[in-house]
């Protein structure tokens, strides 16, 4: 029973460690999409792709 207790002792570091390389991995590729979300190429695409979507309809 002691060891147990050690071992989830020990552990108890290790989850906040893994959520915090998580988060700041989710951020970071947070980040990168806005910025190219914000970048005129990737405007251009969007409406090139919603612009032909219509003729690609059967009706």
């Amino acid at each position: 029973m002691v060891v147990r207790l050690r071992r989830r002792s020990q552990e108890r570091g290790m989850s906040t460690a893994e959520y915090t390389v998580g988060t700041l991995g989710a951020c970071t590729i947070g980040g990168v999409l806005v910025k190219i979300g914000q970048s005129d190429w990737f405007g251009d695409l969007v409406t090139g792709l919603i612009e032909k979507i219509p003729g690609l309809l059967p009706f």
